[in-house]
């Protein structure tokens, strides 16, 4: 299904993304990361709506990207996948999500991540070029934990430096609670 919408990927992205199901399945036998009604349809609710976010920007190599709050992964292993020669960051407050995160990231030969028990906010001495979300809080607190951390620029073709958050539903009063003035929807 993710040639459906993307191609160019080399012979070791392709083996990287068909490992995924495997080893979210057993993980989530252990540990629920997935929602048990949603781990059969791993592949069109997780990676390709993770994936989204490529479609919309293309990565510089060399760019830093945070995952805040990535839960079992999500968008931040399938975007590593993607972007092989940028840099991720995945943080959760969750210890045994981010265990999780940490032996996918090893079973699929990942290099370009790093997974951090914690809040993002707490994370000190680290600049990055984007912050990547997939509905963790409201568009106002994530702008507030992340700006801070955030480097002025632009590491994309398409885009300014900044929040590339995934979220549903109507979000018009969220929007305007944020207080944020550039959006991109």
């Amino acid at each position: 299904i993710i040639l459906k919408y993307f191609a160019d990927f080399s012979d070791e992205q392709l083996a990287q993304f068909r490992k995924l199901e495997a080893l979210y399945k057993e993980w989530n036998e252990k540990i629920n990361v997935i929602s048990r009604k949603d781990i059969d349809s791993l592949y069109e609710r997780h990676v390709l709506h993770s994936l989204a976010i490529a479609a919309l920007c293309n990565f510089d190599d060399g760019a830093e990207i945070v995952d805040i709050g990535t839960g079992g992964g999500f968008p931040g292993i399938p975007l590593a996948i993607f972007f092989p020669k940028v840099r991720f960051l995945l943080a959760d407050s969750i210890g045994k999500k981010i265990k999780v995160v940490q032996e996918v990231v090893a079973a699929t030969g990942l290099k370009n991540v790093t997974a951090v028990h914690g809040r993002v906010e707490e994370i000190k001495g680290r600049t990055f070029d984007f912050a990547v979300s997939r509905a963790v809080a409201p568009l106002g607190d994530l702008w507030r934990w992340i700006n801070p951390v955030l480097r002025k620029g632009q590491k994309s073709d398409e885009l300014p430096n900044g929040l590339v958050c995934l979220k549903g539903g109507d979000l018009t009063k969220e929007i305007n609670e944020s207080g944020l003035k550039k959006i991109v929807q």
